[in-house]
């Protein structure tokens, strides 16, 4: 059996590689807290991520001309697009509809929604609570180095960078169809 090591690779084929609950290298900030599972030093073909979104967070619809991503919702609610919509609006993506009549789902613990390279998608939190959920992209790195960068722009202080967020989503494939947004929940007094 093979411990958790975050700069390890497995070395031999008959190693492989077992992250307990709670491990692996988490990234924070108010918008997201990304927790690596496995990276491209671990896996050729995907890494591997759990995800915390906060109530309020809205990663926007986008696309990827070579990325291919798995999500599953572990725990919350999590409302989710996943097919190419008949016109493209550019303020918000929730009341979009395929031509075949397909509509954003509220997606619920067990969900698993699959996106091909080229398939716009988007996830938000339309709830009060946090959700979780187990997210994979292949292939690795890629969206390691983009989840570093990201959290980095999201945790510096005052209003956040889009433009430096554009110039980060252009370096890894991400076309950005509608924007990113946090509205964090009104404080209770």
């Amino acid at each position: 059996m093979t411990g958790y090591s975050p700069a390890a690779a497995p070395s031999a084929a008959d190693s492989g590689l077992i992250v307990p609950p709670g491990e692996g290298r988490t990234l924070r900030a108010a918008a997201q807290h990304v927790t690596f599972k496995v990276t491209g030093a671990q896996s050729r073909l995907a890494s591997s991520f759990e995800v915390l979104v906060p109530p309020g967070f809205d990663v926007g619809a986008h696309v990827h001309a070579r990325s291919e991503e798995l999500f599953y919702v572990l725990e919350g609610e999590l409302d989710v697009l996943a097919f190419e919509p008949r016109v493209r609006t550019p303020d918000g993506w929730r009341g979009w509809q395929s031509p075949k009549g397909e509509r954003v789902v509220r997606a619920t613990p067990g969900t698993v929604i699959l996106v091909p390279p080229g398939c716009p998608h988007a996830f938000a939190n339309p709830t009060g609570v946090p959700a979780r959920m187990f997210f994979q992209s292949s292939p690795p790195p890629d969206h390691e180095r983009y989840f570093e960068e990201l959290l980095e722009i999201l945790s510096a202080d005052g209003p956040v960078d889009h433009s430096a967020i554009a110039a980060l989503r252009c370096r890894y494939d991400i076309e950005q169809l509608t924007p990113l947004r946090h509205d964090q929940p009104a404080r209770s007094q």
